[in-house]
Order: structure tokens, then C-alpha cells, then sequence
């Protein structure tokens, strides 16, 4: 099977930040970049927290990366290309040799 990776996106994770006060704040941290194929699935509307929102389900399929590496994308991190966001909320194998990962991801747009 034949994927056109052709977009290039920086996978972040959620970090906690000293706020200087005593306290926390979280932060998103770029993990590196990585190439992939962005492809659109369906769309919903739904509340955000600034309101309504229009969410789009993409499958984003990149390159395998061994379980445990710091290029495996997981669950609750996310991907970034320019201002775009989307959401990671599952990773699985594409095919029996895992050469690939199909990511499920969600991209809100407050509307």
C-alpha cells in the first residue's frame, strides 16, 4: 500500500509549567516533525470551551515508530501544521508489516 506523506507536521504533548507563583500552567512541547497524509473523514458540530465549535475527523497516517519511541505518536498529544491543530485520539498499525500508523484525530474550529 502507497501513502503520499506529503504533509509535514510537529507532534506536541501536553507539558505542566512552573507559572512562578507556586503554581502549575500546561504547555504544549514540539516532540520533532513528522511527514503524513492528511485525509478528512466527517464533521459534527459541538461545544468547545469558548463556545460552539465545528470538530472534523481526519485520519493522518504517518511513518511506524517502535512502541515506546519519542516519534510514536499516542493518544492525547497532538499534531500541529501552522495554525491547524488536530487531536490525536487513537493510533493503531496500519497493515501486518507495520510500516505505517493511521492516527484518528479530531480539528476544532470555533465557529
Amino acid at each position: 500500500m502507497s501513502h503520499r506523506l506529503t504533509s509535514r507536521l510537529v507532534l506536541e504533548r501536553l507539558i505542566s509549567v512552573p507559572d512562578g507563583a507556586g503554581g502549575q500552567h500546561e504547555s504544549w512541547e514540539a516532540l520533532g516533525s513528522i511527514w503524513g497524509e492528511v485525509t478528512p473523514r466527517t464533521g459534527r458540530e459541538g461545544v468547545g470551551e469558548t463556545g460552539q465549535v465545528s470538530v472534523t475527523g481526519f485520519r493522518i497516517i504517518v511513518r511506524a515508530a517502535p512502541s515506546g519511541h519519542s516519534e510514536r505518536p499516542l493518544p492525547q498529544q497532538r499534531f500541529r501544521s501552522g495554525e491547524r491543530v488536530f487531536r490525536i485520539n487513537s493510533v493503531t498499525e496500519s497493515d501486518p508489516a507495520a510500516r505505517f500508523l493511521i492516527c484518528i484525530c479530531d480539528e476544532e474550529l470555533a465557529t
